[in-house]
């Protein structure tokens, strides 16, 4: 684990903002207009493009000699998905040679001053996560800490900060990252194998096991995007896909791989959070969705996962030493 006091005071110019776009130029148009408005500004962005078919290309090189940031744009051949977009724009942003990188979707808008936030706590931590405002402008509360040996989120870990302004967490979301590339270095980049879901559970979690990785009470992201919720009070729980109900459950199998390799897989631990997620979804689609049907893509992602399980060539990223 590195120790802080041998890292030098945050540079803005070393960081880089990489972001993942399909399909929604309306949305990326408001993100990098809010990146305009930065103080700081960040060295480099980097927009990922996953072959989308709108305007997406007009829309990044219109902002090109607004920023103040160099801007990288890469399209995609295909539609990789957000966990392949974002290993894609960790690449990006690591060949770049940034010392930080900060992940977002294109459904959020950074808060003017989000970059210096952030940089306050670089000097301490190499895995950071920020906060951010939903829609509505309300707190969002992100689940920060899994449950290791079930492999899945601990939904009523305390949303309350003490006075030293940070939690330790133990999992990541890509819609606000913010990660060394030390730490990159050591866990590789994030699996493109994922395709959406779970994945960036996954990589906070592997940053968690080289570094101390925190949450921190700082809002520096507000999302832009209104999606229909069921409101539990201090919680809320989205609406789904089809898509994303099939790679909730095909994609336990991706982390059961990761867990084998790295020898903390329990099947009667693991088993139960699968089950948990399974029924989670259930609950999903009848209080969120207001439906039942949709649960022939769980099951599929069940069966499809079954294969990824018996995969004896299987194998984690690797590391960029």
């Amino acid at each position: 684990m590195a120790d802080a006091a041998d890292r030098r005071d945050f540079d803005p110019a070393t960081a880089t903002i990489a972001i993942v776009t399909f399909n929604r130029s309306h949305l990326l148009a408001r993100l990098l207009t809010s990146l305009t408005r930065m103080d700081p500004q960040p060295g480099h962005v980097v927009v990922i493009d996953n072959a989308s078919t709108d305007d997406t290309t007009e829309v990044v090189e219109s902002f090109r000699a607004r920023l103040t940031a160099d801007l990288v744009y890469r399209r995609l051949d295909t539609n990789t998905g957000g966990s392949g977009g974002f290993s894609e724009g960790m690449r990006v942003a690591y060949e770049l040679g940034s010392e930080w990188i900060w992940l977002m979707d294109d459904d959020v808008e950074v808060i003017p001053d989000g970059l210096a936030k952030m940089g306050r706590w670089a000097p301490r931590f190499q895995s950071i996560q920020g906060r951010r405002y939903d829609y509505d402008g309300s707190e969002f509360y992100w689940q920060y800490r899994i449950a290791e040996r079930m492999g899945i989120p601990i939904p009523f870990a305390p949303a309350g900060f003490d006075e030293s302004g940070f939690k330790p967490m133990n999992s990541g979301c890509f819609e606000g990252m913010f990660i060394h590339r030390d730490i990159v270095r050591q866990i590789g980049l994030p699996d493109p194998r994922f395709f959406i879901y779970w994945d960036d559970q996954l990589y906070g979690w592997l940053a968690s096991r080289r570094t101390t990785s925190v949450i921190v009470d700082e809002f520096v992201l507000r999302r832009t995007r209104e999606i229909k919720q069921w409101d539990m009070g201090v919680r809320h729980m989205n609406a789904s896909s089809n898509a994303y109900r099939y790679y909730i459950m095909r994609n336990r199998a991706i982390i059961k791989q990761y867990y084998r390799a790295l020898g903390v897989y329990s099947p009667v631990l693991f088993g139960l959070g699968t089950a948990l997620t399974f029924a989670k979804e259930l609950v999903r689609l009848l209080f969120v969705e207001r439906t039942v049907r949709g649960t022939s893509n769980l099951f599929r992602g069940l069966r499809d996962g079954r294969a990824i399980a018996r995969d004896r060539s299987w194998r984690p990223m690797p590391a960029l030493d």
